[in-house]
């Protein structure tokens, strides 16, 4: 891979490279992502002294998302982890004019952007360990992609997997679930950029400064409610429902988060800061034994959809969930003993 071209970032103390991906296989002009890289910025560790580099992250955001969340890379860097997230394509600081946000006819078409970035990342820091994370339909996407990979007898760098929330089933009942996902394989030979009529619900609103949130987002990128569902991008998302529950094999030692309640409901309440909005949570407990490898689920209490946008006291405790599952992995931060 050639040197990547580090450009200035929309968030202070960042840099992007942009990969193009050619022809839009879905008929929407010329596809791109974009890897975002933290910079070495001389924070130093308790002692005072420089944080050596012992492995990388590389995040992946849901739907209506991109990678703006900062603290969750101060949290991996501090821990001697170098920091990259990346906007796929048609999303966040990837999507051009004309296209429809967050669209794909199948979700498998970002393994071209994964596989890019993992290259890139590798080429950065060769022979470290690389730990994916993910946040929502992101946390469907990565699990797939890794299947497939180990499939193919690609494995390496990649030493763990940490989910925040992940899209694993449909809410609602199996009987609404199985005869909606009949109707949109059906309507999305037809008619799959279709929007549907999908309750936007308050979770933007928690978030927001605007709205009396503590977090700052571009709402161009990130809108508060939510870009339009299309039929054809659920139905893809459909498909890869049912692969997930036919059962994985990613190779490596996972962490799911999730909230310890869901709340589905259009009017605000102080439930709506203690809770999924978005996603029914006993599904992810469910579906999480269908990764493979060793998995491990924890439920935050408190948390909301994002759990690492939860209030402060509830996402600290996420961090040390996550801090005390990467010590007791040391291969996934490059520790282990050599």
């Amino acid at each position: 891979m050639p040197a990547l071209d580090w450009k200035p970032d929309l968030l202070e103390g960042y840099r992007r490279h942009t990969f193009e991906l050619g022809t839009d296989p879905d008929g929407e002009g010329a596809a791109a992502a974009v890897l975002v890289r933290r910079d070495p910025d001389g924070e130093g560790s308790e002692d005072g002294g420089p944080v050596p580099v012992r492995g990388a992250v590389l995040y992946v955001h849901g739907f209506s998302d991109y990678f703006f969340q900062t603290d969750l890379a101060d949290f991996f860097a501090a821990r001697g982890l170098a920091f990259y997230a990346l906007d796929l394509r048609k999303c966040g600081r990837a999507r051009r004019p004309g296209q429809t946000a967050h669209y794909v006819s199948d979700l498998a078409l970002y393994d071209r952007e994964l596989d890019l970035a993992l290259e890139a990342v590798v080429q950065e820091h060769p022979g470290l360990p690389v730990l994916l994370v993910a946040h929502s339909t992101g946390g469907l996407i990565l699990p797939l992609w890794l299947d497939r990979r180990r499939a193919a007898g690609r494995t390496e760098p990649v030493a763990g997997l940490v989910l925040n929330s992940p899209w694993f089933d449909l809410q609602g009942s199996r009987t609404r679930r199985g005869l909606l996902t009949q109707v949109l394989r059906v309507a999305a030979k037809a008619a799959p950029m279709r929007p549907l009529a999908v309750p936007t619900g308050v979770y933007g609103d928690t978030l927001h400064q605007s709205r009396g949130g503590e977090w700052e987002f571009d709402l161009d990128l990130k809108p508060l409610a939510g870009f339009p569902v299309t039929v054809g991008w659920l139905n893809a998302v459909r498909r890869a429902h049912a692969a997930l529950h036919q059962g994985l094999d990613i190779g490596v030692p996972s962490l799911i988060l999730r909230s310890d309640r869901s709340h589905f409901s259009s009017r605000y309440s102080e439930l709506s800061d203690r809770a999924d909005l978005i996603l029914d949570v006993t599904h992810i407990a469910r579906w999480a034994g269908c990764l493979g490898d060793e998995t491990t689920v924890v439920p935050i209490p408190g948390a909301r959809h994002d759990i690492f946008l939860s209030r402060p006291t509830v996402r600290a405790h996420a961090y040390r969930v996550v801090g005390t599952w990467l010590d007791h992995h040391p291969r996934v931060t490059g520790t282990q003993s050599r």
